[in-house]
């Protein structure tokens, strides 16, 4: 059971009751496969009250959600009803389990739900997008980079460019998505690493932020950028690594300018998510075999057995100001919905999140 003090202390809030201890936790259910565009009619908000904590369990409040694009491609694989997916950084406030203390955080693949009981030894035996990470103290940085550039999208990142496009100092490297959590965390590895990088994303103010702030050598706008004519000035040497993050036509272009030997890591293909029907491209297999590329996609959970590498390299260069990041932050658990939207149609600039 809840002490006496620990009610007293959350019964302010409204997702408790102060009066049995217990604590009520809401989570989103998707009831309807999306049709275009997320909706909040596509959910339902379901309250439920939780157990008291077993042995070895803790129980966390959400700080800070993820909205990732990725969520808006994967919930057909599900059958409805089912919780809404999703990361989270959470503040253990009852615990068990005593490597799990109060007070910490931990970030994992809780989902869309504001509370969450966890048993560690079987959440790790769950296959899961994210796992079970203790943080460590990071200060003076926010905890919500264990959504950004210390979790998921940096690992993506990190992985994604080096292991499978593999750059060499000299090359050139182009990105789609430029000015997302993973698009813009790829450019500055990829000049960490020595390489030329050219990025495509959805307005001038993010082009600008890319080349002015983040250490892009090009960025164009693809509204309105002649594309084969931005990669003949941005890439005079042509594109030796693709770090493809919307798929379409725009990737149909760039892989046909590819150099030989080019390497293509497909991240994903945000141009169409919220398209009933798959789009037409120009064909990528005379560029494929005429130029002997290279075109792998991935997911990042490959390498969950070196989830800290990723972690401890990104952060490495965070503290050395040799990677930047921006965050968009949405406020609220209700407005859970908006913020998917939101990155969907390009809103942010770097990693979006909801502080609960």
């Amino acid at each position: 059971m809840l002490t006496k003090s620990l009610s007293v202390i959350l019964s302010s809030k409204q997702c408790y009751s102060g009066v049995s201890g217990k604590i009520r936790a809401q989570k989103y259910v998707l009831t309807k496969y999306f049709q275009g565009e997320p909706k909040k009619s596509d959910f339902k908000v379901v309250e439920e009250d939780l157990r008291d904590l077993k042995d070895g369990e803790f129980l966390a409040e959400a700080e800070y959600l993820s909205v990732d694009p990725y969520m808006r491609a994967y919930m057909i694989g599900y059958k409805l009803p089912t919780d809404m997916i999703g990361g989270q950084v959470a503040k253990i406030i009852v615990s068990r389990n005593e490597k799990y203390p109060v007070g910490k955080y931990v970030t994992a693949s809780f989902g869309w739900r504001t509370h969450t009981i966890c048993n560690p030894a079987k959440y790790n035996k769950v296959a899961s997008l994210l796992p079970l990470t203790l943080l460590p103290n990071i200060d003076p940085l926010p905890v919500s980079l264990a959504l950004g550039v210390l979790g998921m999208p940096g690992n993506t990142a990190y992985f994604g460019l080096k292991e499978i496009c593999q750059p060499t100092p000299g090359e050139t490297i182009v990105i789609t998505g430029a000015a997302g959590a993973v698009g813009s965390h790829v450019g500055q590895i990829g000049k960490i690493l020595g390489c030329h990088v050219v990025g495509f994303a959805g307005t001038d103010e993010k082009c600008e932020y890319l080349q002015k702030e983040v250490g892009f050598d090009r960025a164009y706008n693809y509204k309105t950028a002649n594309i084969k004519a931005a990669l003949r000035e941005g890439a005079p040497n042509r594109v030796d690594c693709y770090f493809d993050n919307v798929g379409g036509e725009i990737s149909s272009t760039i892989i046909n300018y590819m150099n030989k030997y080019g390497r293509i890591a497909v991240c994903g293909s945000i141009s169409s998510y919220n398209d009933s029907t798959l789009p037409k491209a120009t064909l990528l297999q005379p560029a494929i075999v005429l130029k002997e590329l290279k075109m792998e996609g991935f997911l990042v959970n490959r390498w969950m057995d070196r989830w800290d590498e990723g972690i401890n390299a990104n952060l490495k260069w965070l503290n050395e100001g040799k990677l930047k990041y921006q965050e968009k932050v949405y406020k609220g658990f209700e407005n859970m919905v908006e913020a998917l939207v939101g990155i969907l149609k390009g809103e942010n600039t770097g990693k979006a999140i909801v502080k609960v």
